[in-house]
């Protein structure tokens, strides 16, 4: 239960973040119908351009804030006379290539109201997961804010496919927040944060902070909300708080109405505590937004060196092969049951691996030349899932 008091407190971790990410679903910017509404663009942007401008002379480094906005396909719905979200993938894309101009348009005019530039980066897991591309996203976002833009970030609904999807743009804002070494993480809902039920039911109270997993058990959290204009819903927003905060992100959830509370450090909404330190930069991409495109069936020797070790895979530890991939892309490391124990970027296309199984890398050279004396999955592109 919130009271008074809580209400006149202030988080001190959210006063001293520079670098902020802020998330905005879909229906925080949208009308009922479908199209963007302009008031409420312009009132999240009130928000951000004032904490932009305002500053604590005790605080001599500037802020930063790189904003995460779903509602590209619920802005593409009215122009094309559709009436709600549609299942298929390509009238999604349709939608989403309409509505993301109109988004980012209306962004811009909104920013510019504050003399503030803003910089459209779209992204799909392919371009995040792979190491080049990974480096690549983060020098542009690095150097937008360098240049006093602000960066609006999206997923590229427009190409991606069910393989290279993020899913929902609260998993997107965890993993651009720890792309971009953010200080702080701000999800905004319809819902002014976590409830120990269905917030609609009398007697469910809102939960002020999370210290961890254990703070959440016995909770039930909603799915998708009401305005049926977004994919996701409090499960997807809990679970992109968790990544962050085991990532050394604190995380504040609540509801856009709240944005201004919640920048300036009160404590409305859920606030979720750092639960971990920060891991090597893509190995979170890889475990939270690559989608194996196969996978690699590991002996026990195999596996006992993948978990608690810390060297490659090698060829004479894979069993078999599932799937069809090419080198470079993500797949699953199982056990003999078949279950994911690591995830990692493979070495080699997935018809060339069948002869390499069991066999040294030393034996593999000799036979079929030195560029076969390496390994299956590089340490450094492989992530131990928890179970």
């Amino acid at each position: 239960m919130t009271g008074a008091g809580e209400q006149r407190g202030t988080r001190q971790e959210v006063l001293d973040a520079r670098r902020i990410v802020v998330k905005v679903g879909s229906s925080s910017l949208t009308t009922a119908g479908g199209g963007l509404d302009a008031d409420r663009v312009d009132a999240l942007v009130d928000v951000l351009a004032r904490t932009l401008r305002e500053q604590d002379p005790a605080n001599a480094a500037a802020k930063e804030i790189v904003l995460v906005s779903s509602g590209a396909i619920a802005a593409g719905l009215a122009p094309l006379g559709l009436d709600r979200r549609p299942r298929d993938l390509a009238r999604q894309q349709a939608a989403a290539s309409v509505g993301q101009g109109l988004l980012v348009a209306r962004y811009t005019a909104s920013f510019a109201r504050y003399g503030r530039r803003v910089g459209q980066v779209l992204l799909t897991t392919d371009d995040t997961s792979r190491r080049a591309h990974y480096r690549n996203a983060r020098r542009t976002l690095d150097q937008l804010l360098a240049m006093g833009a602000v960066p609006v970030v999206n997923e590229n609904d427009t190409v991606a496919t069910d393989e290279i999807r993020f899913g929902d743009n609260d998993r997107l804002a965890a993993l651009v927040a720890h792309l971009v070494r953010a200080d702080l993480l701000i999800l905004l809902s319809d819902v002014d944060g976590l409830y120990d039920g269905d917030p609609s039911t009398p007697g469910t109270s809102r939960i002020a902070e999370v210290h961890g997993p254990r703070d959440l058990e016995g909770i039930s959290i909603g799915s998708a909300g009401k305005a049926g204009v977004g994919t996701g819903g409090m499960v997807t927003k809990v679970e992109a708080a968790r990544i962050a905060a085991a990532a050394g992100i604190p995380v504040v959830l609540t509801s856009a109405s709240q944005a201004d509370a919640a920048l300036r450090g009160r404590t409305t909404g859920t606030f979720f505590h750092r639960t971990g330190r920060r891991s090597a930069d893509r190995l979170l991409w890889l475990a939270h937004a690559s989608a194996p495109r196969g996978a690699l069936v590991l002996d026990d020797g195999a596996v006992k060196a993948v978990v608690e070790g810390t060297g490659s895979l090698l060829p004479a530890g894979i069993a078999s092969v599932v799937g069809e991939f090419s080198a470079g892309d993500p797949v699953e490391l199982r056990d003999p049951a078949g279950h994911a124990v690591a995830r990692g970027l493979v070495a080699f296309d997935a018809g060339e691996i069948p002869q390499l199984l069991g066999r040294s890398t030393r034996e593999l050279a000799r036979e079929l030349g030195p560029e076969y004396e390496r390994e299956v999955v590089h340490r450094d592109d492989l992530v131990v899932l928890h179970r």
